[in-house]
């Protein structure tokens, strides 16, 4: 007979908790030696892995004494531009006991290169290292823009990584899926879903004839995601648990692994930026709460790393302590509530199960209908185009106010924010870090043994050119002292650069609802201009965020204006070039990375060189009060920031700065 104490002793004792998910913050900014800092305080404050933010330069292949470089060194993460400087980025932490996740693409063989250097110097077993490198580059050309080469041998760079991780890191994994900017562009949850699966089959597809037929499913098995959740919190937990059964399903039937724990679906997530507000950002503390649960209340489908946003991402370079209250946040659903004692909260539930059905119906027929282009490569074009017809579909619910967004559509007027005084609530990149950064580089340069170094990228060259796997001749770059400009430098003379597609079609689409008046008024103004009203759009730098630049490009196309916009990673020559030969009437820039200032002023003289300073310049970004003044001072016509969501304002606004009757009239 059973004792009824013992019994109800096991009845009522505490479940065995889960053990939290990784506990990360993403940051990076300025040097090597200041993100380090700011590394071990979020680690001394209960931070359990690291997630590495590198700058554009370093992202994009180019030295910080580069001219694309200028304005952009230290501002949205660490310039790495050699050995010391990943050497002083995890000086006094053990590489060997570390999670390190690096958000890097084009350059990621090199810098998974420069950090096994580096752990090797510390003594580290490099087969003990654990971590990810994002290394997804086709959501690169859909969305981010840091890319470098076309996407064939992109693909085989991604491919050398996870072969040589395999083999001599096998706790790494070698790609990170990256949905997360495909939300951000304005996917619907059906094509993050399709899109982020399409990449990695094509992924497996070209890892497959790398390894034996046994080894596949363990490799299989390192391929990880990253994921995005927005606000529609419920959707987005059932997005979730949708990529957990297709992921499943494709592993079991395309790929033959018959091993469940391989075929598991593993992921880290940040939630939204994109939702993040200018207007009332203390807001933005109960999304990022919000679109965390998504990610968090599922234990079927629950991320096994966490990075949330700060409050105040939409207005600039979070602080220090920004940083610690999105940490507390997970903190304390980890570790004061009683979350993890629980299964899964939703098994059984028929609207959750109807609406995972729906969604992953809606991914499979998208998935169906890449496989029938020949893959996501083949693809690239088609999923660029409906990303950014999705995005406008997005911009213009809200601009209608069938999306409420608050603060922005909706109940705007609110009491000042205290969180906001005394430094304007965000932190500032001294711009004397660049100059630093370069005369660092420098001295590196003159330290290091030329004869070795040109050896090195002899070798580099030729493996790139053989085909032969980059990453052990990368990580003897790496030792000799090779800069991330030079490595990069080899595989854009083997492979050539290349320039993704806009998806910004030349013919205005049929959403012309409610332009009537705008449309009317760019034929007025075209009148009077003896031709149709010319409007360049520029993306000068290297931030690849195009999602705005975008927009207005469309948006300005089906006002009947006559657009010009070649896309992302432009030197302030090159838009100038362009404006003269365009003849355009109106000049508009968007630039989200933070180098508005050095940027708009190095073009702001050279249309005035060039004869071009009667044309009025607009500039859009993520731009400080003090900094919109500054770049007024500097002639700029208007300057928008997020908080001017409406579209068609900014078209009126290009219609009247372009009409010479209003010219005349000032």
């Amino acid at each position: 007979m059973s004792d009824p104490k013992t019994d109800r002793k096991d009845a009522t004792a505490a479940p065995k908790a889960d053990r939290p998910w990784l506990i990360r913050t993403y940051a990076g900014h300025s040097t090597a030696a200041a993100s380090n800092a700011l590394y071990r305080a979020n680690l001394a404050k209960g931070q359990t892995g690291l997630s590495v933010a590198f700058d554009l330069p370093t992202q994009t292949g180019y030295d910080s004494d580069h001219i694309l470089s200028r304005g952009e060194v230290g501002k949205v993460g660490v310039p790495v531009s050699h050995l010391g400087d990943m050497r002083m980025l995890f000086k006094d932490i053990p590489l060997e006991q570390m999670n390190t996740s690096m958000t890097i693409n084009a350059t990621a063989p090199w810098l998974l290169a420069l950090y096994i250097a580096a752990a090797e110097e510390q003594g580290a077993d490099v087969s003990a290292l654990q971590g990810t490198v994002q290394n997804d580059l086709i959501k690169e050309y859909l969305s981010r823009g840091t890319y470098i080469c076309p996407p064939a041998p992109s693909l085989k760079m991604i491919a050398d990584v996870a072969e040589y991780c395999y083999t001599n890191v096998p706790k790494w994994n070698p790609m990170n899926v990256c949905s997360y900017h495909l939300q951000e562009a304005g996917a619907t949850p059906e094509q993050e879903l399709a899109f982020a699966l399409a990449t990695a089959t094509a992924v497996l597809d070209a890892l497959k004839p790398r390894v034996p037929a046994e080894d596949f499913p363990a490799l299989a098995g390192r391929i990880s995601f990253f994921v995005n959740a927005g606000i529609r919190f419920v959707t987005e937990m059932c997005k979730m648990r949708a990529f957990v059964d297709l992921w499943d399903e494709i592993l079991e039937t395309r790929y033959g692994v018959q091993d469940p724990k391989y075929r598991r679906f593993r992921y880290g997530v940040q939630v939204n930026s994109l939702g993040l507000t200018e207007q009332q950002p203390e807001n933005n503390v109960y999304r990022i709460l919000i679109e965390m649960l998504a990610v968090t209340l599922s234990k079927k489908a629950r991320a096994r790393a966490v990075q949330l946003p700060a409050w105040n991402e939409a207005l600039g370079l979070p602080r220090p302590w920004d940083q610690q209250w999105s940490m507390r946040m997970q903190q304390i659903l980890a570790y004061e509530t009683d979350l993890l004692e629980f299964d899964d909260l939703f098994d059984g539930n028929p609207a959750v199960d109807a609406k995972v059905e729906a969604l992953k119906d809606g991914a499979r027929a998208e998935l169906a209908n890449l496989d029938g282009m020949g893959g996501a490569i083949s693809a690239i074009d088609y999923m660029k185009g409906r990303l950014v017809e999705s995005n406008a579909e997005r911009l213009g619910r809200i601009e209608a106010g069938e999306t409420v967004v608050v603060g922005v559509n909706k109940w705007q007027q609110g009491e000042p924010s205290p969180l906001m005084t005394g430094d304007g609530g965000i932190m500032v990149v001294d711009p004397a870090v660049e100059a630093e950064q370069i005369e660092r580089l420098n001295q590196w340069r003159a330290d290091r043994d030329e004869a070795t170094v040109k050896a090195a990228l002899a070798d580099l060259r030729a493996a790139a050119a053989e085909g032969r796997n980059v990453m052990e001749p990368s990580i003897a770059a790496a030792k000799a002292g090779v800069t991330t400009g030079e490595w990069a430098a080899q595989m854009r003379a083997v492979h050539g650069e290349y320039r993704g597609p806009t998806g910004v079609a030349a013919g205005q689409s049929n959403k012309t609802e409610g332009l009537d008046d705008l449309r009317s008024a760019v034929d007025a103004v075209s009148d009077r201009l003896g031709r149709r009203l010319k409007f360049l759009v520029g993306k000068p730098g290297l931030d690849g965020h195009s999602n705005g630049a975008e927009q207005i490009a469309v948006r300005a196309r089906d006002c009947g204006m006559d657009i010009s916009y070649e896309g992302i990673r432009l030197t302030p020559a090159e838009i100038v070039e362009a404006a003269q030969k365009d003849d355009a009437h109106v000049v508009g820039l968007s630039i989200l990375s933070g180098s508005h200032i050095p940027l708009v002023e190095d073009l702001m003289t050279q249309m005035r060189e060039a004869g071009l300073g009667h044309i009025p310049v607009i500039v859009g970004g993520i731009i400080p009060d003090d900094d919109a003044a500054r770049l007024s001072a500097m002639g700029v016509a208007r300057v928008y920031t997020p908080k001017d969501f409406e579209l068609n304002v900014i078209m009126g606004d290009i219609v009247t700065l372009a009409d010479p009757e209003a010219v005349a009239a000032e």
